[in-house]
């Protein structure tokens, strides 16, 4: 029998919406990236470079906007003359920190919430994520107080501490739905062979690599684009970049340059790690969205 072509006809509203959902994507695009891009070309201008006007009649700017002679003389700046190789490396430490102390506890306590009824479960999965609902703002005074005690304020552990004190409850929050997803078959194979319960929950770790990787990125880009923490426990000591960055405008006079390469230096690493991983990325976020 032959087989009959499916013609599928669009309707006007169809039609409409397809149009609409481009022009949308096509105009978020250029919001979100037209920015990255002045920041970009910017870094390698010259200060009279960066702000020449376009000539009468030349609407566009775009002639005006590449003309120029790169250099890297802002990038030479913040490395030799500010000090940012120590700023960076403050970022790396306290986002990498954060991230492994938050994973580590986060999924222990996750995996009991999930696998282990207790009276008070509910309440007190509750109670853990709605300390994360909490503006940071309004623990900033308490908690300045307690870590000035303790002398951890301008100290990296410090920032870690403070880091992991609002990625703790998302970790166990969003673990467990991973964990939740994971059949309880598994590990009472393995308990049935002789393993503890501590080596039935390793043994699940690698079902659930997806999802702890997305969170670690997650972790990692909340305290590498904080700024309120960095700047108030972190003062000092363990500044980052974030903070830097900011130091950079002043009354006097504003670094143009400086804060545009301090751009470039602070966002590239977080979107070459996000293009890296976003095929996982994507995997983790959903793992846990559906039960079987």
């Amino acid at each position: 029998m032959a087989s009959r072509d499916v013609v599928q006809y669009e309707t006007p509203l169809t039609r409409g919406f397809r149009w609409f959902s481009g022009v949308f994507i096509a105009l978020y695009l250029v919001w979100t990236l037209l920015p990255i891009l002045v920041m970009f070309v910017s870094s390698f201008k010259d200060l009279l470079e960066a702000f020449k006007i376009p000539a009468v009649g030349d609407w566009s700017g775009v002639g005006v906007f590449f003309d120029f002679t790169p250099t890297l003389k802002h990038y030479r700046d913040l490395f030799v003359n500010l000090d940012f190789s120590r700023y960076m490396a403050n970022s790396l430490v306290a986002a990498g920190g954060s991230a492994v102390i938050s994973v580590i506890l986060g999924s222990m306590a996750a995996y009991s919430l999930s696998r282990i009824d207790f009276r008070g479960k509910s309440d007190l999965f509750f109670w853990i994520i709605s300390t994360r609902m909490a503006p940071v703002v309004a623990v900033m005074v308490p908690l300045y107080a307690i870590f000035r005690s303790l002398d951890l304020v301008g100290t990296l552990p410090g920032l870690i501490l403070a880091y992991t004190t609002f990625n703790l409850p998302f970790a166990i929050w969003i673990l467990k739905g991973f964990f939740d997803n994971v059949p309880y078959a598994i590990e009472e194979a393995q308990m049935v062979d002789g393993a503890t319960r501590f080596q039935a929950f390793v043994a699940i770790l690698p079902l659930v690599a997806p999802g702890i990787g997305a969170f670690i990125v997650l972790c990692i880009l909340f305290a590498w684009n904080d700024f309120l923490f960095a700047a108030i426990i972190g003062s000092g000591g363990a500044k980052t970049l974030p903070v830097a960055t900011r130091e950079l405008v002043q009354p006097q006079n504003i670094q143009w340059g400086s804060i545009m390469a301090a751009g470039v230096v602070t966002t590239l690493p977080m979107m070459l790690l996000g293009l890296v991983i976003r095929r996982y990325l994507v995997t983790g976020l959903t793992m846990g969205a559906v039960k079987e």
